[in-house]
């Protein structure tokens, strides 16, 4: 019997080489594999390897005399971090298009999400953002723009602190900086579950149902089919994934705010169930001069999904901004 969700795979990876997106295996060491989406001046239509030793292959043709071509490897590069219930290109399928046109834009696997995969016993989110920037690094990019959703974005806060010549901007949604026992337990509360793997790692059909119900602001009605297929893609690799949201959890005690040189942007939605918005504004608070707050009526922790166009429209201006020559003086 087809599984619906695994079938709907192909034809968002064709949609998404029309786009101009390829994918790519980034070979981070013996081990060590990170799938990602990527700009396709990188490799070839069939995609490729890139092993520790060798440099992507650009591609890229030199503008000709009139200069009708922009050269692709000079526009902006946004990377775009996917949350803990789906791989890059499920979560970003409603966003990656609007981007496409005037930005390189790279979607990584996650270690233990999609087909990246690792032998190090790491699960901390530290790791995880080492590993992007490993593979960006492998790919030739030196700075970047990131957006992060939910773990994402606690990987994209990790990424910014440890490379700022990296980084040079954050747009956050459905995130913290850090996952402390205080916060942690508090939401779990206030939702009334257990612990994090019981919401996040549902094995049956009432908690992946329960996890979508928190997860929107609109209750939205699927057929149970739908659940049971997308219960045997997304959720597998279990092991690994419970450790990594043991890996999340930090005492009270360790936890503190970095001061980031990026501006960062934290794009809410406003029913958000799971990070809420008084988090988000007292997040704000502690961020200090350079974060930004915007929220989006309607929608809750999966915005992105549930209110695309508006989220699109809000992550446009903020890329437009901090990208345009007035930023990009004072950066430098």
């Amino acid at each position: 019997m087809v599984n619906f969700i695994e079938a709907q795979k192909p034809l968002l990876s064709w949609l998404m080489k029309m786009a101009g997106l390829r994918p790519i295996e980034v070979e981070l060491e013996p081990g060590t594999n990170m799938h990602f989406w990527a700009p396709k001046h990188h490799v070839g239509k069939k995609g490729t390897t890139i092993s520790p030793l060798e440099p992507a292959a650009t591609g890229a043709k030199k503008p000709g005399r009139k200069g009708r071509k922009k050269n692709p490897e000079s526009r902006p590069n946004v990377v775009l971090i996917h949350g803990f219930a789906a791989e890059g290109n499920i979560t970003w399928q409603f966003n990656f298009g609007v981007l496409v046109s005037r930005y390189n834009v790279y979607i990584p696997d996650l270690m233990f999400f999609g087909k990246s995969s690792t032998s190090s016993g790491d699960r901390s989110p530290d790791y995880q953002a080492e590993c992007v920037a490993g593979a960006l690094a492998r790919l030739g990019v030196v700075r970047c723009d990131v957006v992060g959703f939910s773990y994402g974005g606690m990987v994209a806060f990790k990424l910014a602190e440890a490379r700022p010549e990296l980084v040079r901007s954050l747009c956050v949604s459905g995130s913290v900086v850090a996952m402390t026992d205080a916060v942690n337990r508090e939401t779990m509360e206030r939702l009334g579950v257990g612990s994090s793997a019981e919401l996040l790692m549902p094995e049956t059909l009432k908690g992946l149902k329960a996890l979508l119900s928190i997860s929107m602001y609109k209750r939205m009605w699927f057929p149970d089919r739908f659940y049971k297929d997308y219960l045997k893609v997304m959720f597998t690799n279990r092991k690994e994934r419970m450790e990594l949201l043991q890996g999340l959890i930090i005492s009270n005690l360790d936890a503190k705010i970095p001061t980031f040189q990026q501006k960062i942007m934290l794009l809410w939605g406003e029913e958000d169930k799971i990070f809420d918005m008084e988090l988000a504004k007292k997040m704000k608070e502690q961020l200090g001069d350079n974060c930004y707050l915007h929220g989006i009526p309607k929608g809750g922790h999966l915005l992105h999904v549930e209110r695309p166009c508006a989220y699109n429209r809000q992550l446009q201006r903020w890329l437009a901004y901090v990208n345009s020559p007035l930023e990009e003086g004072e950066a430098s």
